[in-house]
Protein backbone atom coordinates (compact mmCIF):
# COMPACT_ATOMS: atom_id res chain seq x y z
CA UNK A 1 0.00 0.00 0.00
CA UNK A 2 1.42 3.26 -0.80
CA UNK A 3 2.41 5.52 2.24
CA UNK A 4 1.18 8.95 2.24
CA UNK A 5 3.10 12.24 4.24
CA UNK A 6 1.52 13.63 6.79
CA UNK A 7 -0.68 16.49 5.53
CA UNK A 8 -0.30 20.08 6.40
CA UNK A 9 -3.80 21.68 6.44
CA UNK A 10 -2.67 25.10 5.99
CA UNK A 11 -1.14 24.10 3.05
CA UNK A 12 -2.68 24.92 -0.10
CA UNK A 13 -1.76 21.83 -2.05
CA UNK A 14 -3.72 19.89 0.67
CA UNK A 15 -6.58 17.33 -0.90
CA UNK A 16 -9.21 19.52 -2.08
CA UNK A 17 -10.95 16.24 -2.98
CA UNK A 18 -11.36 12.82 -1.81
CA UNK A 19 -13.39 9.37 -2.92
CA UNK A 20 -16.25 8.76 0.05
CA UNK A 21 -17.83 5.48 0.28
CA UNK A 22 -21.45 6.59 0.36
CA UNK A 23 -22.70 2.67 0.79
CA UNK A 24 -21.33 -0.94 1.25
CA UNK A 25 -19.45 -2.33 3.74
CA UNK A 26 -16.38 0.46 3.94
CA UNK A 27 -19.44 2.90 4.06
CA UNK A 28 -17.92 6.45 5.98
CA UNK A 29 -14.42 5.75 4.95
CA UNK A 30 -12.57 8.71 2.54
CA UNK A 31 -9.40 8.40 0.61
CA UNK A 32 -7.86 11.22 -0.39
CA UNK A 33 -7.12 12.58 -4.17
CA UNK A 34 -3.59 13.69 -4.40
CA UNK A 35 -1.85 15.09 -7.50
CA UNK A 36 -0.08 12.39 -8.84
CA UNK A 37 -1.18 10.10 -6.50
CA UNK A 38 -2.40 6.41 -8.58
CA UNK A 39 -4.80 4.57 -6.35
CA UNK A 40 -5.33 1.10 -7.91
CA UNK A 41 -8.77 -0.55 -6.35
CA UNK A 42 -9.13 -4.50 -6.34
CA UNK A 43 -8.98 -7.45 -4.18
CA UNK A 44 -5.72 -8.07 -3.97
CA UNK A 45 -3.90 -7.32 -0.47
CA UNK A 46 -0.83 -5.56 -1.92
CA UNK A 47 -3.01 -2.14 -3.61
CA UNK A 48 -3.77 1.06 -2.67
CA UNK A 49 -7.60 0.34 -2.32
CA UNK A 50 -8.26 -3.26 -1.00
CA UNK A 51 -12.22 -4.11 -1.40
CA UNK A 52 -12.63 -7.73 0.00
CA UNK A 53 -15.07 -9.01 -1.78
CA UNK A 54 -16.20 -11.69 -4.25
CA UNK A 55 -17.68 -9.09 -7.21
CA UNK A 56 -14.03 -7.16 -6.79
CA UNK A 57 -11.47 -8.17 -9.23
CA UNK A 58 -7.89 -8.77 -7.80
CA UNK A 59 -7.20 -5.60 -10.18
CA UNK A 60 -10.47 -3.77 -10.85
CA UNK A 61 -10.00 -0.43 -11.13
CA UNK A 62 -6.92 2.32 -11.39
CA UNK A 63 -8.25 6.64 -10.72
CA UNK A 64 -5.26 9.12 -10.88
CA UNK A 65 -5.25 13.02 -10.17
CA UNK A 66 -2.94 14.79 -12.42
CA UNK A 67 -3.04 18.47 -13.48
CA UNK A 68 -6.53 18.75 -11.76
CA UNK A 69 -7.50 15.92 -14.13
CA UNK A 70 -9.53 13.08 -12.21
CA UNK A 71 -9.22 9.96 -14.80
CA UNK A 72 -10.46 6.65 -14.10
CA UNK A 73 -9.79 2.89 -15.94
CA UNK A 74 -11.37 -0.82 -15.81
CA UNK A 75 -8.55 -2.77 -15.50
CA UNK A 76 -10.30 -5.17 -16.76
CA UNK A 77 -12.72 -6.58 -14.02
CA UNK A 78 -15.45 -8.84 -14.23
CA UNK A 79 -18.24 -7.35 -12.97
CA UNK A 80 -17.32 -3.84 -14.29
CA UNK A 81 -16.46 -0.20 -13.21
CA UNK A 82 -19.90 1.82 -12.86
CA UNK A 83 -19.32 5.61 -13.27
CA UNK A 84 -22.98 7.88 -12.54
CA UNK A 85 -24.91 4.15 -13.84
CA UNK A 86 -22.84 4.03 -16.96
CA UNK A 87 -20.10 1.50 -17.19
CA UNK A 88 -16.78 2.36 -18.34
CA UNK A 89 -13.66 1.77 -19.56
CA UNK A 90 -11.60 4.95 -19.19
CA UNK A 91 -13.53 8.45 -17.97
CA UNK A 92 -13.06 11.61 -16.23
CA UNK A 93 -14.20 12.06 -13.10
CA UNK A 94 -15.87 15.71 -11.42
CA UNK A 95 -17.18 16.26 -7.59
CA UNK A 96 -20.71 14.43 -7.30
CA UNK A 97 -20.01 11.57 -9.32
CA UNK A 98 -20.83 8.11 -8.01
CA UNK A 99 -18.63 5.06 -9.04
CA UNK A 100 -19.58 1.85 -8.65
CA UNK A 101 -17.53 -1.47 -7.68
CA UNK A 102 -18.52 -4.75 -6.27
CA UNK A 103 -21.23 -3.92 -3.57
CA UNK A 104 -19.31 -0.43 -2.89
CA UNK A 105 -20.45 3.23 -4.20
CA UNK A 106 -17.82 6.25 -3.98
CA UNK A 107 -18.33 9.63 -4.28
CA UNK A 108 -15.77 12.21 -5.52
CA UNK A 109 -16.85 15.22 -2.67
CA UNK A 110 -14.70 17.85 -1.09
CA UNK A 111 -11.95 16.31 0.84
CA UNK A 112 -12.67 16.50 5.21
CA UNK A 113 -10.17 18.00 7.37
CA UNK A 114 -10.21 13.96 8.83
CA UNK A 115 -9.23 12.54 5.65
CA UNK A 116 -6.59 14.76 4.73
CA UNK A 117 -4.70 14.09 8.04
CA UNK A 118 -5.60 10.33 7.95
CA UNK A 119 -4.52 9.27 4.37
CA UNK A 120 -5.06 5.73 3.39
CA UNK A 121 -3.59 4.14 6.24
CA UNK A 122 -6.68 5.00 8.62
CA UNK A 123 -8.90 4.15 6.06
CA UNK A 124 -7.69 1.06 5.51
CA UNK A 125 -8.05 0.25 9.14
CA UNK A 126 -11.31 1.15 9.27
CA UNK A 127 -11.87 -1.20 6.72
CA UNK A 128 -10.23 -4.34 8.63
CA UNK A 129 -11.85 -3.79 11.37
CA UNK A 130 -15.11 -3.87 9.31
CA UNK A 131 -14.16 -7.11 7.89
CA UNK A 132 -13.10 -8.49 11.40
CA UNK A 133 -16.52 -7.56 12.35
CA UNK A 134 -18.71 -9.24 9.60
CA UNK A 135 -19.48 -12.75 10.13
CA UNK A 136 -17.59 -14.69 7.55
CA UNK A 137 -20.50 -16.42 5.83
CA UNK A 138 -22.73 -13.40 5.78
CA UNK A 139 -22.84 -11.14 2.05
CA UNK A 140 -21.72 -7.69 1.65
CA UNK A 141 -24.94 -5.40 1.12
CA UNK A 142 -24.96 -1.97 -0.16
CA UNK A 143 -26.74 0.37 2.24
CA UNK A 144 -27.20 3.69 2.73
CA UNK A 145 -29.10 7.23 2.88
CA UNK A 146 -31.43 8.58 0.22
CA UNK A 147 -29.68 12.37 0.58
CA UNK A 148 -26.30 10.81 -0.28
CA UNK A 149 -27.89 8.41 -3.68
CA UNK A 150 -31.37 9.45 -4.41
CA UNK A 151 -33.65 6.41 -5.33
CA UNK A 152 -33.48 7.36 -9.37
CA UNK A 153 -29.88 6.93 -9.28
CA UNK A 154 -29.55 3.66 -7.02
CA UNK A 155 -31.95 2.23 -9.40
CA UNK A 156 -30.24 3.56 -12.49
CA UNK A 157 -26.93 2.08 -11.23
CA UNK A 158 -28.93 -1.40 -10.38
CA UNK A 159 -29.58 -1.50 -13.96
CA UNK A 160 -26.81 -0.77 -15.43
CA UNK A 161 -24.86 -3.16 -13.25
CA UNK A 162 -27.70 -5.95 -13.57
CA UNK A 163 -27.72 -6.88 -9.94
CA UNK A 164 -30.48 -8.89 -8.55
CA UNK A 165 -31.65 -8.47 -4.91
CA UNK A 166 -34.55 -6.56 -2.88
CA UNK A 167 -33.60 -3.04 -2.63
CA UNK A 168 -35.57 -2.17 0.74
CA UNK A 169 -36.10 1.45 1.44
CA UNK A 170 -37.62 2.95 4.47
CA UNK A 171 -38.71 6.51 4.04
CA UNK A 172 -40.72 8.49 7.25
CA UNK A 173 -42.35 5.26 8.41
CA UNK A 174 -43.08 3.72 4.52
CA UNK A 175 -41.10 0.64 3.99
CA UNK A 176 -40.89 -0.20 -0.04
CA UNK A 177 -39.21 -3.13 -1.42
CA UNK A 178 -38.09 -3.37 -5.75
CA UNK A 179 -37.60 -6.81 -6.99
CA UNK A 180 -34.42 -6.54 -9.21
CA UNK A 181 -33.49 -9.73 -11.78
CA UNK A 182 -30.81 -9.05 -13.19
CA UNK A 183 -31.08 -5.37 -13.55
CA UNK A 184 -34.84 -5.37 -14.34
CA UNK A 185 -37.46 -3.98 -11.58
CA UNK A 186 -39.72 -7.94 -11.70
CA UNK A 187 -42.35 -5.71 -8.65
CA UNK A 188 -42.60 -3.55 -6.34
CA UNK A 189 -44.40 -3.07 -2.86
CA UNK A 190 -44.85 -0.70 -0.37
CA UNK A 191 -45.90 -1.58 3.39
CA UNK A 192 -46.42 -5.33 2.29
CA UNK A 193 -49.83 -3.66 0.26
CA UNK A 194 -50.29 -5.62 -3.01
CA UNK A 195 -53.30 -3.99 -3.66
CA UNK A 196 -51.39 -1.07 -4.62
CA UNK A 197 -50.08 -2.11 -8.14
CA UNK A 198 -46.49 -2.37 -8.52
CA UNK A 199 -45.98 1.16 -11.26
CA UNK A 200 -47.93 2.68 -8.89
CA UNK A 201 -45.87 2.03 -5.83
CA UNK A 202 -42.81 2.69 -7.37
CA UNK A 203 -43.87 6.16 -8.92
CA UNK A 204 -44.67 6.94 -5.38
CA UNK A 205 -41.56 5.63 -4.27
CA UNK A 206 -39.83 8.00 -6.60
CA UNK A 207 -40.80 10.89 -4.76
CA UNK A 208 -39.20 9.80 -1.44
CA UNK A 209 -36.25 12.11 -0.89
CA UNK A 210 -35.16 10.86 2.49
CA UNK A 211 -34.08 7.71 4.41
CA UNK A 212 -32.13 4.61 4.09
CA UNK A 213 -31.69 1.54 1.44
CA UNK A 214 -30.18 -1.98 1.67
CA UNK A 215 -29.65 -4.02 -0.98
CA UNK A 216 -31.20 -7.78 0.36
CA UNK A 217 -30.33 -10.78 -1.01
CA UNK A 218 -32.87 -12.21 -4.12
CA UNK A 219 -36.32 -13.18 -3.03
CA UNK A 220 -36.95 -16.51 -5.20
CA UNK A 221 -40.58 -16.28 -5.54
CA UNK A 222 -42.39 -15.93 -8.94
CA UNK A 223 -44.55 -13.23 -9.38
CA UNK A 224 -48.15 -13.54 -10.80
CA UNK A 225 -47.80 -10.11 -12.64
CA UNK A 226 -44.24 -8.87 -12.87
CA UNK A 227 -43.55 -5.97 -14.40
CA UNK A 228 -40.27 -6.81 -15.35
CA UNK A 229 -39.19 -2.90 -16.62
CA UNK A 230 -35.89 -1.31 -17.19
CA UNK A 231 -34.80 1.37 -14.65
CA UNK A 232 -34.74 4.14 -17.29
CA UNK A 233 -38.87 2.88 -18.68
CA UNK A 234 -39.40 3.34 -15.13
CA UNK A 235 -38.07 6.38 -14.52
CA UNK A 236 -39.02 7.90 -17.84
CA UNK A 237 -42.73 7.14 -17.46
CA UNK A 238 -42.45 8.19 -13.55
CA UNK A 239 -40.98 11.41 -13.85
CA UNK A 240 -43.63 12.41 -16.65
CA UNK A 241 -46.70 11.12 -14.39
CA UNK A 242 -45.40 12.75 -11.08
CA UNK A 243 -45.30 16.22 -13.49
CA UNK A 244 -48.89 16.16 -14.32
CA UNK A 245 -49.82 14.78 -11.32
CA UNK A 246 -48.43 17.54 -9.36
CA UNK A 247 -50.72 19.78 -11.42
CA UNK A 248 -53.37 18.05 -11.24
CA UNK A 249 -53.77 17.37 -7.61
CA UNK A 250 -54.16 21.24 -7.21
CA UNK A 251 -57.61 20.61 -8.89
CA UNK A 252 -58.60 18.39 -6.84
CA UNK A 253 -60.08 17.96 -3.08
CA UNK A 254 -57.39 17.11 -0.95
CA UNK A 255 -56.71 13.55 -0.32
CA UNK A 256 -58.23 13.58 3.09
CA UNK A 257 -62.09 14.20 1.92
CA UNK A 258 -64.88 12.08 1.39
CA UNK A 259 -66.31 12.42 -1.98
CA UNK A 260 -70.14 12.40 -2.42
CA UNK A 261 -72.47 12.19 -4.98
CA UNK A 262 -74.04 15.09 -6.21
CA UNK A 263 -77.56 15.77 -4.77
CA UNK A 264 -79.40 15.82 -6.63
CA UNK A 265 -78.05 14.20 -9.70
CA UNK A 266 -78.43 15.33 -12.76
CA UNK A 267 -75.92 13.81 -14.44
CA UNK A 268 -76.73 10.69 -16.62
CA UNK A 269 -75.09 7.43 -15.01
CA UNK A 270 -75.95 5.44 -18.15
CA UNK A 271 -73.37 8.08 -20.55
CA UNK A 272 -70.43 6.77 -17.95
CA UNK A 273 -68.58 3.87 -19.48
CA UNK A 274 -68.09 0.91 -17.62
CA UNK A 275 -64.57 1.75 -16.06
CA UNK A 276 -65.69 4.75 -15.23
CA UNK A 277 -68.76 3.51 -12.83
CA UNK A 278 -66.94 1.08 -11.10
CA UNK A 279 -64.33 4.01 -10.31
CA UNK A 280 -67.66 6.22 -9.44
CA UNK A 281 -68.61 2.84 -7.02
CA UNK A 282 -64.75 2.99 -5.39
CA UNK A 283 -64.87 6.31 -4.69
CA UNK A 284 -67.99 6.66 -2.86
CA UNK A 285 -67.22 4.05 -0.97
CA UNK A 286 -63.78 4.91 0.23
CA UNK A 287 -63.87 6.62 3.47
CA UNK A 288 -61.10 9.39 2.14
CA UNK A 289 -60.07 10.00 -1.29
CA UNK A 290 -56.91 8.67 -0.49
CA UNK A 291 -58.00 5.54 -0.15
CA UNK A 292 -59.57 5.55 -3.13
CA UNK A 293 -56.19 6.20 -5.13
CA UNK A 294 -54.57 3.43 -2.53
CA UNK A 295 -57.44 1.01 -4.26
CA UNK A 296 -58.16 2.03 -7.64
CA UNK A 297 -56.42 -0.96 -9.89
CA UNK A 298 -54.77 2.26 -12.12
CA UNK A 299 -52.32 4.38 -11.60
CA UNK A 300 -52.42 7.37 -9.51
CA UNK A 301 -52.60 10.04 -12.72
CA UNK A 302 -55.19 8.10 -14.61
CA UNK A 303 -57.50 7.78 -10.95
CA UNK A 304 -56.58 11.50 -10.65
CA UNK A 305 -57.83 12.25 -14.30
CA UNK A 306 -61.38 10.24 -14.32
CA UNK A 307 -61.49 11.55 -10.67
CA UNK A 308 -61.49 15.05 -12.16
CA UNK A 309 -63.60 14.42 -14.83
CA UNK A 310 -66.62 12.82 -12.32
CA UNK A 311 -66.31 16.35 -10.89
CA UNK A 312 -66.53 18.46 -13.68
CA UNK A 313 -69.46 16.67 -15.07
CA UNK A 314 -71.43 16.85 -12.19
CA UNK A 315 -71.34 12.89 -10.50
CA UNK A 316 -68.69 13.81 -7.46
CA UNK A 317 -68.56 16.60 -5.11
CA UNK A 318 -66.04 16.77 -2.14
CA UNK A 319 -68.53 16.42 1.43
Amino acid sequence: MNKLAPTNLTDPRRPRLALRFISGKYQGGEFPLIDGQEIVIGRSSDLDMVLVEEMVSRRHARILLEDSVISIEDLGSTNGTFVNGEKIQRGVLKEGDRILIGTSILKVVPASEAASREGLEAVAARAARTRSQRPPEEAPRMSGSLEEIPLPDLLQLFGSSRKSGVLVVKSEGKVGRIFLKEGLIRSVTVDGRDEIGALKAVYRMLEWRRGVFELDPPDPREFEHPIDLSAQEVLMEGFRQLDELGALKAKLPSVESRLTLVQPLEARLRELGPDDLDLLQLVLNSPSLEVAFDTAPSTDLDTARRVETLIKKGYLTSA
